[in-house]
């Protein structure tokens, strides 16, 4: 499998797991062509720190089990943002408010957008 379909694979299942882990307004952008830094976003709502931190650690085995590792990430001690660098694709679990403050999806308004619903 090339590695643009490895990566849009592994953001759909990421997208997948958190939605299927109480996390809401599941998406993923499609950045290749829009951003140097990275292929796919995907982003996530959390209820609460505990959970978006639960979520990013249940994405982290799922990356190992795909031999996809982590490169840095961000934010996981706190209570607003946690973002994961997979180099292919970046991770963002958001608070509520954090996630309309920063609004990804409108600075990043010409990428193609997947949403993605449990089950």
């Amino acid at each position: 499998m090339e590695k643009q379909a490895v990566a849009r694979q592994f953001a759909l299942d990421a997208a997948k797991l958190a939605a299927n882990t109480r996390c809401h307004s599941v998406l993923i952008l499609e950045m290749a062509g829009i951003s140097p830094v990275t292929d796919y976003y995907v982003i996530a709502t959390g209820s609460s720190a505990r959970q978006m931190r639960t979520v990013c650690d249940e994405i982290d085995e799922l990356a190992l089990a795909q031999h996809f590792p982590s490169f840095h990430r961000s934010g996981y001690e706190g209570e607003t943002w946690i973002a994961v660098d997979y180099v292919d694709v970046v991770v963002h679990i958001f608070s509520p408010d954090a996630r309309t403050y920063y609004d990804l999806e409108n600075l990043w308004g010409d990428a193609k957008r997947t949403p993605v619903t449990p089950g």
